[in-house]
């Protein structure tokens, strides 16, 4: 009852909240990517697993505070460079976003049969990708929360409530990445940012989320004015 009627309480839930939306909007580029290859029957099945996996995953990792902190102790040196558990991870995660989103550029400039290409994947190998990133997603989450917040209810609160939010703006992003080619390789190539961004991370060069974003919404804004002008273009002929 002292969290209900404290505004300090409230404050941290709505800054961690918006937190947690902006962290999460590449683990949402990347999901939606991933189940375009499905069929479209299993695509909300797939995205709404992932999302939730991505939840289940961080109030898990809430649940074991001293294990991520324990995390942040070096494990071994590389050239002089001492490597962390979350750093590994980081590491780790960040090349196998890298490897994701360039294999999926490859395949967009091949113009691979989209009906091919999905034969590939079931929804158990997509499931499997998204938990892989889910993982380095939600651990650089939760280290971010758990430097904001002191007390965990917030925390999960604020995990549930961004989550949720997610799971309702989900499928729309994911049919507006998959009926625009130019946004789809905009996303994987802001993907494979995020994937270098993470490596840095992983030792110890940290890059300001803040350019990051910045960068992700001007292109954006101005790719949503190329479609503008295409559709103008297409209208007059």
């Amino acid at each position: 009852m002292d969290l209900i009627s404290s505004p300090e309480a409230w404050m941290a839930f709505g800054t961690l909240t918006a937190l947690e939306l902006v962290l999460g909007i590449d683990n949402v580029i990347f999901i939606s990517i991933l189940v375009d290859k499905l069929p479209p029957k299993q695509r909300e099945i797939a995205r709404r697993i992932g999302l939730f996996m991505a939840m289940f995953m961080r109030i898990g990792l809430l649940l074991v505070l001293s294990w991520i902190v324990g995390l942040v102790k070096p494990m071994f040196a590389v050239l002089g460079h001492e490597v962390s558990g979350r750093d590994a991870i980081l590491i780790l995660g960040g090349l196998f976003l890298i490897w994701k989103s360039t294999t999926e550029i490859h395949q967009s400039l091949e113009k691979e049969d989209h009906h091919a290409s999905s034969s590939k994947h079931t929804l158990l190998s997509v499931v499997l990708q998204i938990m892989v990133i889910d993982v380095v997603f939600s651990l650089d989450s939760i280290i971010t929360a758990v430097g904001m917040v002191d007390r965990i209810e917030i925390m999960i609160a604020a995990v549930v409530s961004s989550v949720s939010l997610m799971v309702l703006f989900a499928r729309a992003i994911g049919d507006f990445v998959s009926n625009h080619p130019t946004i789809k390789m905009l996303a994987l190539s802001f993907l494979v940012l995020v994937g270098f961004v993470l490596i840095t991370e992983g030792f110890d060069h940290h890059i300001p989320k803040g350019y990051i974003y910045f960068a992700m919404a001007f292109s954006l804004c101005v790719e949503m004015l190329n479609i503008k002008m295409r559709k103008k273009s297409t209208s007059k002929l």
